[in-house]
């Protein structure tokens, strides 16, 4: 397998976890960051994710993670853009997860993409019912706030995975229980929600 100078296989292991976990928080943000890293020199991106790093592509996902940027900071529109985004995260994440071996070894490119997608199934999962919840909230302000969040949470996990990838392997446990957490609390919250509405009316 044809590895990365600045990565062992560790490192590969956690960037492919970060980027399928991360996708279904912020795909786009993750795209740009990841095809600028490389483009930069900051890291030798694999084989299989080298095209993130061609300038058309770093300007499609950076027009892309701009507007995101903004129409995740709105209470509602939020809601509507995870809806629409919902089928591409998912596979999206399998995909780059899948890149970071795919191109030297199939087997662990599939093994990578099967653990890629479920993370951002998870992730997504965990996103989409949080923001529901928060979104009854009639100010706007925890919504930005977890906004913000969420973005540095992307931001901080992929440096963590690409400098520290045991540590990184680590909080992303930590991270992956605490949002299976909140995916039931919230499930069961959204569904009293739902009941009282009905009786309501």
């Amino acid at each position: 397998m044809n590895i990365p100078a600045n990565m062992d296989l560790a490192g590969l292991a956690a960037l492919a976890a970060a980027l399928g976990w991360a996708s279904g928080l912020r795909l786009y943000l993750v795209v740009f960051i990841t095809g600028m890293a490389g483009w930069l020199g900051w890291i030798h991106l694999p084989t299989g994710l080298s095209v993130l790093q061609h300038p058309a592509l770093l300007f499609g996902s950076g027009t892309m993670a701009f507007v995101e940027f903004f129409a995740d900071k709105i209470p509602g529109l939020d809601s509507l853009w995870d809806a629409i985004h919902s089928v591409i995260r998912v596979p999206a994440g399998a995909a780059l997860a899948a890149g970071v071996f795919g191109a030297d070894s199939a087997t662990m490119g599939a093994l990578a993409g099967l653990a890629g997608g479920t993370l951002a199934a998870t992730s997504f999962a965990a996103k989409a019912s949080a923001r529901a919840a928060v979104n009854t909230s009639p100010e706007p302000f925890s919504n930005i706030a977890v906004s913000f969040a969420e973005e540095g949470l992307v931001i901080g996990m992929l440096w963590l995975a690409t400098n520290y990838p045991l540590t990184f392997g680590m909080v992303l446990l930590i991270v992956v229980v605490l949002m299976i957490w909140l995916i039931v609390r919230f499930i069961g919250f959204l569904r009293n929600l739902i009941a009282k509405v009905k009786s309501f009316l």
